[in-house]
């Protein structure tokens, strides 16, 4: 046909858009085309973890504000430079990248750091890395990759379901031995929602999901003692004021002394005279409640939503499935941090070790939440690349 080709599915596609398609190779080009909108909103978030880290530190940039800005910066360049790499490098590492995650996984439950009984962290280079932040990227990218290869028309076979539930299920299982409940429901949540974009059948969703329900009684008899603990504790806190039930009683009298406009900033009683705990980490929202009451703490939700919401509309713009799929895991991942901390501090949930992202002082966290940023931010730079089995049927 005159001016165009007819693909596979009988489209008409002009020339001038399959050149339109053709990725540009040039790094300044690339550099050009980051959203660097999105990338203010996430050092904007970054700086409101600045200042409740310094407020956290009694006033002071030391020690967790400054520390964390250093992590930060190097996040950022490390974010930018990951946007600047082709998804076709992308999924040549992301087994890679898989495997390395699943081999830390494994190191950690044979050498790992124990702390507040569980076995989460290993020491490289004098740091210590918690391996199950990194692991939720690496099934991000190896699941993109596999639903990408064998494409939506082939969702339909069961079979080619097998792998990447045995992919999904592998770190799953290794992060609640460590134990880490919290973090491998999120694992899970990920995988599940990646199956469901990528075109699962809604018979094979309901297959899945009927038994969870009658799985409920089995999984808390093989809970942990302190997991058990945090259970009961999220139902009756008042049980055990000053021992389980302290925290969530701490973080629900601070947000509620906080009212409309806070205390004032680094004037929150129960944070700056210490009857907060976690306040660096998990109750770091707390903080920010207390001191700048409910008004603060709904411009900081404002602000996640709309990070969690570019993030989607970023996967939803990208013509191809890997970086449909990449984008959507990274915004899932994200939100469920948020909502996971959120929760938790408001007493909706059990108190589990979940950071609230870029604001919680932590290295591990804040480090592979900036790689995950790097890649949506690859799938929006290269958004408007073909699927190569498309592309190869035009030619």
């Amino acid at each position: 046909m005159r001016g165009g080709v007819v693909n596979a599915f009988g489209f008409l596609k002009s020339d001038k858009r399959l050149l339109r398609a053709e990725p540009d190779f040039r790094p300044m080009a690339r550099l050009l085309q980051v959203n660097w909108l999105y990338v203010l909103l996430v050092c904007l978030l970054a700086g409101v973890g600045y200042i409740a880290l310094y407020s956290a530190g009694g006033g002071s940039a030391k020690p967790f504000a400054g520390p964390q800005m250093v992590r930060f910066g190097f996040g950022l360049v490390m974010m930018i430079a990951v946007a600047l790499v082709s998804p076709r490098i992308l999924r040549m590492v992301s087994v890679p990248i898989y495997l390395l995650s699943i081999a830390l996984l494994g190191l950690v439950l044979r050498m790992g750091h124990v702390g507040k009984g569980a076995e989460r962290w290993i020491n490289l280079a004098g740091m210590q890395f918690q391996p199950s932040e990194f692991a939720k990227i690496g099934l991000v990218l190896m699941l993109a990759t596999w639903f990408h290869r064998i494409g939506n028309e082939r969702m339909g076979n069961p079979l080619r379901l097998v792998i990447p539930a045995i992919l999904t299920l592998l770190p799953v299982v290794l992060v609640l031995k460590e134990p880490n409940l919290g973090t491998a429901t999120i694992i899970g949540v990920i995988g599940a929602t990646l199956f469901f974009a990528a075109g699962m059948r809604l018979w094979q969703i309901v297959l899945l999901v009927a038994p969870i329900p009658f799985l409920g009684k089995f999984i808390y008899g093989h809970l942990h003692d302190y997991q058990k603990a945090r259970i009961d504790t999220f139902l009756h806190p008042e049980h055990d004021p000053l021992g389980a039930g302290y925290n969530i009683i701490q973080s629900k009298i601070a947000l509620g002394s906080g009212g409309m406009w806070g205390e004032g900033y680094l004037h929150g009683s129960q944070g700056q005279l210490n009857f907060l705990p976690e306040k660096q980490t998990d109750f770091i929202f707390t903080m920010i409640g207390e001191e700048w009451g409910f008004a603060g703490g709904i411009a900081v939700i404002g602000l996640l939503m709309v990070l969690t919401l570019g993030a989607t509309l970023i996967a939803i713009r990208s013509r191809n499935q890997f970086g449909r799929l990449l984008g959507l895991g990274i915004a899932m991942d994200f939100f469920l941090y948020c909502a996971v901390n959120l929760s938790m501090v408001m007493g909706a949930i059990p108190v589990g070790g979940v950071p609230l992202p870029l604001i919680s002082y932590g290295g591990s966290a804040m480090l592979t939440m900036m790689f995950g940023f790097g890649l949506l931010m690859s799938a929006w730079v290269h958004r408007n690349e073909r699927d190569p089995g498309f592309e190869d049927e035009d030619d």
